[in-house]
């Protein structure tokens, strides 16, 4: 014989203590994903302040690179690049002991008043080929001095 307790129906279902524990994983787990949702947002504006930033000294030492006046490159030029940003940019110019060959300092500056912290001006430095920026006299020194050199040269080979 089945006894009367056994056959009685308990309730069924959480206790509060459960649903409270649940409720506090859940808020838990939703904190730490939005927090890491937050950091992604982050880490993509400073990615593209950084390639926004690129793309403005890019531009900025395509003007250089496009100038055929050298007095002009010196001096430089500035110019708005949208959202308050500022680009000013300079270069030093010196001639090499090789014609139209020429060592450029590139510094380029940029002015972002939405920037928590002013960063440095960008400055590279490379060797550019330009003939429009040589002197006459000068380089017809040169090409001569190399001309020379390149026939001494011949003549120490068998």
């Amino acid at each position: 014989l089945a006894r009367v307790e056994d056959t009685v129906m308990r309730p069924r279902g959480f206790t509060l203590l459960e649903v409270l524990v649940s409720l506090a994983i859940f808020a838990m787990t939703a904190v730490v994903l939005a927090s890491a949702y937050i950091n992604v947002l982050n880490a993509y504006d400073v990615v593209g302040r950084g390639n926004a930033r690129d793309e403005n000294v890019r531009f900025a030492r395509s003007q250089l690179l496009a100038e055929p006046d050298r007095k002009k490159a010196e001096e430089g030029d500035d110019f708005d690049a949208g959202d308050g940003v500022q680009v000013k940019w300079h270069a030093t110019i010196e001639p090499t002991t090789t014609a139209d060959l020429f060592r450029v300092v590139f510094v380029c500056d940029l002015n972002d008043p939405k920037a928590a912290t002013p960063r440095p001006p960008t400055t590279e430095t490379f060797m550019l080929l330009r003939p429009t920026w040589s002197e006459g006299a000068d380089t017809a020194k040169l090409r001569g001095d190399a001309k020379q050199r390149i026939l001494e040269l011949k003549k120490q080979l068998p």
